[in-house]
């Protein structure tokens, strides 16, 4: 399957959204950093009346201020270890751990004894320098604050992580790894059972958007009924199975930018 251009949504689909999920890093960044017209989108989105999520591989410590400061109904962050919301109506934080369960100290000393292998058998790579501030997993900078490797040193990353039996995903600047079987996505199911008790998921899931970039989106470009990648995803397209329905003509927060603008458009009956 090859992704459609994102003008092909439709203006009943556009309508129908009251959910959007975002991915964050080169999906609502650009450079590494979030120019003014991604934020200005989120909250065009937001006084438009969609719930906006981001879902992120970034630690816990960028999401509790993300929460906090941006219009957003919740995040879900390190790849589906939990999610963060603030009512601010009551000015109290909900924070949901979605891991397995596990010993979180036993956790930590068998992921750091995994990174000290990666490190050592994948010469430029580094952990990355949000490392401090993750509560369950570990990511491994292969593009951001190092020297950018190629696809071999992050296929041989993975090399190790799959010999060593941990879970990990990649994303377009880190290579995170975790004990556990969550992911994005059920990290989606449980903030909107959590959000809408009682009603049919599935439902909820044909009236949401899910936007990313990279692998590690992949297990929610499988499961939204409706998804879409900025167009930089194009380079990690020999590496999924699962592609996203759409895809945007920019690349990354360009290409976030340009989706907003179809939806709100559609929904405002301002049709191309």
């Amino acid at each position: 399957m090859t992704p459609r251009p994102f003008g092909a949504i439709s203006a009943a689909l556009c309508r129908s959204l009251a959910y959007l999920f975002t991915d964050i890093d080169d999906t609502l960044t650009s450079g590494g950093m979030l120019p003014s017209g991604s934020f200005q989108a989120l909250w065009d989105l937001s006084a438009a009346g969609l719930q906006v999520v981001p879902v992120t591989g970034r630690p816990a410590g960028w999401c509790d201020h993300i929460a906090r400061m941006w219009p957003v109904a919740a995040v879900i962050g390190e790849n589906g270890a939990f999610y963060y919301s603030y009512d601010r109506g009551t000015h109290r934080m909900r924070r949901r751990s979605l891991g397995a369960g596990t010993d979180p100290a036993e956790d930590r000393a068998i992921l750091m004894r995994v990174a000290e292998k990666v490190l050592r058998g994948v010469p430029g790579t580094a952990l990355a320098a949000d490392q401090p501030f993750r509560v369950s997993d570990v990511a491994v900078d292969y593009c951001e604050d190092v020297p950018p490797l190629g696809a071999d040193a992050v296929d041989a990353i993975c090399a190790i992580l799959r010999h060593e039996g941990v879970s990990f995903r990649v994303s377009s600047i880190h290579v995170n790894f975790w004990r556990g079987a969550f992911d994005k996505m059920s990290g989606v199911r449980a903030w909107l059972s959590d959000a809408c008790p009682g009603v049919d998921p599935a439902g909820l899931l044909a009236r949401s958007l899910f936007i990313g970039d990279s692998p590690n989106d992949e297990p929610l470009f499988h499961a939204f009924p409706h998804s879409v990648a900025v167009a930089n995803l194009a380079r990690f397209l020999p590496r999924i199975s699962h592609v996203p329905e759409f895809i945007t003509a920019a690349e990354s927060a360009e290409g976030f930018c340009e989706a907003c603008r179809e939806i709100l458009n559609k929904r405002a009956g301002q049709e191309r």
